[in-house]
């Protein structure tokens, strides 16, 4: 198979554009970023990149504190418009008809639209050129109760997430496989 080599870019996808909620009472705002993931599992650890020029950039560093919150399909217009208005002019609560509901253990509040949020305290700030990396601890996870089944196991194909893929919005569909599944041995009849 025959490539082209271009010079190093920012190509993985797809990516989650997550609408993470930060700052307080009337200062709090909503951003767009799909510069996030998951880092470390114990202790649970994510990860933000915002450009410092971002009005919510100023908000998070200041608290030390913002929320992630994952997007379904069914908010892809919200997280779209929470991504192109500034929190300086817009209040984007407002202007989307989402509600902010107070958070677990953060004083930012989460999206009450969102199926699942993790609430998420700074640890360290990376600058990074364009963006700095905000790396925090995951303190809570809310989770919307119809993706839990009668033994409380998660269920999260239920939350009909969306993807970003270099500009364009995907909304995720059938799964293809679990982990592991490539080395689980067969069932004996």
């Amino acid at each position: 198979m025959s490539k082209k080599v271009w010079k190093g870019g920012a190509l993985t996808a797809p990516v989650p554009p997550c609408m993470v909620t930060c700052g307080e009472g009337e200062n709090a705002n909503i951003i767009t970023v799909a510069w996030t993931g998951i880092v470390n599992t114990i202790p649970p650890k994510t990860y933000i990149s915002v450009r410092p020029s971002r009005h919510s950039y100023g908000l998070i560093r200041e608290s030390g504190e913002f929320a992630v919150n994952l997007t379904p399909a069914s908010l892809i217009r919200a997280a779209d418009t929470c991504g192109i208005y500034t929190g300086k002019k817009v209040n984007k609560f407002e202007k989307c008809g989402l509600h902010a509901v107070p958070a677990a253990k953060l004083s930012c509040p989460i999206l009450a639209e969102s199926p699942l949020t993790l609430e998420c305290r700074v640890t360290d700030i990376l600058p990074l050129g364009s963006h700095d990396m905000f790396l925090a601890d995951i303190v809570a996870v809310d989770v919307e109760e119809s993706l839990l089944d009668g033994e409380g196991k998660l269920h999260l194909e239920r939350a009909g997430l969306a993807a970003f893929a270099h500009g364009e919005y995907f909304e995720l569909g059938r799964r293809i496989g679990t982990f592991g599944f490539s080395v689980k041995k067969k069932k004996r009849r």
